[in-house]
């Protein structure tokens, strides 16, 4: 899509890109205010972004090079020699930042209402969720739309399995290697193995030792 064409796309959807990250509505987002998330300003925007993403994932996998310009305007930052195979799901996009020589596998899901970095030299396996939107506990204030959202942050060199999930407000350190299936609710420091649901550590990683 070019530039004329993302103007027109955005004109038709009554969507003002460069505006919408200089609302009040999206500073509360992605600042962990409590907000309503069903604002139109964010509705809009969540519409634009599902548009690219829809366009995305149906190109042609040959076509590495459309891939990455494509991803590139999804994502806040993305970093040089990063892979995300299709599919791949994200609210707003301009939340995710992915560091150099990344590889992320099919079915990434990631709800970005907060911040999202992922780091350098990381390998996320199949079907990963990260989550950042928190939602009240008593269905009456949660019936209102109010939800706040909590960073979560990836460290370098982390091997992630397939279907982990990642809760709002986690930092992940470097060096770090989570087990298929784990559930991640707390920090995981630097050069350590976790796995569980809830996910728990299962021993220190000696970086420093060959296989």
């Amino acid at each position: 899509m070019n530039n004329q064409d993302d103007k027109n796309t955005l004109s038709s959807q009554g969507v003002n890109s460069q505006s919408v990250y200089e609302t009040e509505a999206w500073r509360q987002m992605t600042s962990g205010e409590p907000y309503d998330a069903t604002q139109k300003v964010l509705i809009d925007e969540l519409i634009r972004m599902r548009c690219l993403v829809t366009k995305y994932n149906a190109m042609d996998p040959s076509d590495l090079e459309g891939l990455s310009s494509l991803l590139g305007k999804i994502l806040g930052r993305c970093g040089e020699r990063v892979t995300v195979v299709q599919p791949f799901r994200c609210d707003y996009g301009k939340n995710i930042e992915i560091g150099n020589d990344t590889y992320v596998n099919f079915n990434l899901t990631v709800l970005d209402e907060a911040k999202v970095t992922i780091g350098e030299h990381c390998f996320l396996g199949p079907n990963i969720s990260i989550y950042t939107p928190c939602h009240p506990l008593t269905p009456k204030l949660r019936n209102t739309g109010q939800e706040w959202s909590l960073p979560v942050t990836i460290g370098n060199n982390c091997w992630l399995g397939g279907n982990v999930v990642i809760l709002p407000g986690v930092t992940i350190g470097d060096n770090v290697v989570i087990g298929a299936g784990s559930v991640v609710n707390r920090d995981i420091p630097d050069n350590q193995l976790w796995a569980g649901n809830p996910a728990k550590m299962i021993r220190v990683i000696d970086v420093e030792k060959e296989l």
